[in-house]
């Protein structure tokens, strides 16, 4: 998960400040839940490291619902990019439902539910199966609603 979050970076680093900021969000979200998967015992024993964790997670999913996806859809729009559009439709329903399985999560951990959760690992291991794939499918939409449109936005010599 850390590499595809890093080659996201690469790939769209230094395209547009809020999409950067966002990518760097990211790869604190990553790297914080590689932080409490690979602790020895029960993530919860860590209760700062996944209390950060989940203030993260929403800042990202809502990061992503309330800017960076109204910013693409708008630029697909103002390009009237029907094929990006299109794609847009298709994948923003699973992104959605990934966003309520994660602040599903974040609520079960704000309430402390997670902390007495013998299970919490094996939750976490799903998230990070659902996280990864929200990221191809957010990589998806910014190559398509994004890098597809800056040879259009360039001007002809």
């Amino acid at each position: 998960m850390l590499e595809s979050c890093q080659n996201a970076q690469e790939r769209w680093g230094g395209l547009h400040q809020v999409i950067d900021r966002w990518l760097q969000e990211r790869h604190q979200l990553v790297l914080l839940f590689g932080k409490l998967t690979a602790e020895q015992h029960a993530p919860a024993a860590n209760a700062n490291d996944l209390k950060g964790f989940c203030q993260l997670l929403v800042d990202y999913v809502s990061a992503g619902h309330f800017e960076i996806y109204q910013q693409l859809l708008q630029e697909a729009r103002s390009f009237d990019d029907q094929r990006g559009l299109e794609l847009a439709r298709r994948i923003y329903p699973r992104i959605e439902a990934i966003t309520q399985v994660a602040l599903s999560f974040n609520d079960h951990c704000d309430n402390g539910d997670c902390r007495e959760s013998k299970s919490l690992h094996a939750e976490l291991e799903q998230l990070g199966e659902l996280l990864q794939e929200r990221f191809e499918l957010e990589d998806c939409m910014i190559e398509v609603l994004h890098n597809a449109h800056q040879q259009e936005a360039l001007p002809q010599a």
